[in-house]
């Protein structure tokens, strides 16, 4: 299975069309959270595709999330949230001990504009960086994960 997870568009409607115009053959787009309007927009034009995403803190609808838990067709489990409220830019263990807590192998998070990827004990934890204004030093990125039976591979990749 691959998933694509990209986060913080902040406007960038063209970065997040070609994200997905990269990724047609995907099995399922998760976004992040700041970049509501774009995500929603382009959601419409891909009514067949597997996309779910979240509110991050520049978002203002009261209808959609800012963490969820998405159980997959083979029963893992991923748990993402923009961040902000799990407090990101200072530690990764509330985020972290939330997934561990759920069961999930995955943990997405956004809100920095900074890649990132560690695999702590049985769980990934991934911010794919920002798709509209990165923070790093780095190109706008995204990334993918790949789900197989014999494991989780992962990488970050430059618009």
């Amino acid at each position: 299975m691959r998933i694509i997870v990209f986060s913080d568009t902040h406007g960038n409607y063209s970065a997040m069309h070609k994200i997905f115009k990269r990724n047609g053959t995907a099995d399922l787009f998760i976004f992040l959270g700041d970049g509501l309007n774009e995500f929603l927009r382009l959601k419409a034009h891909y009514l067949d595709w597997n996309i779910i995403g979240i509110k991050g803190n520049c978002d203002f609808s009261p209808d959609m999330p800012d963490h969820d838990i998405i159980t997959l067709k083979d029963g893992r489990k991923i748990f993402f949230a923009h961040g902000d409220k799990w407090a990101v830019r200072f530690t990764l263990d509330r985020i972290y001990n939330k997934a561990k807590e759920e069961g999930c192998c995955i943990a997405l998070f956004g809100h920095t504009h900074v890649r990132y990827a560690e695999q702590r004990g049985d769980v990934l934890i991934l911010n794919p960086g920002s798709a509209g204004q990165p923070r790093d030093g780095l190109p706008a990125s995204y990334a993918w994960i790949d789900l197989t039976d014999s494991g989780i591979t992962y990488n970050h990749v430059d618009l």
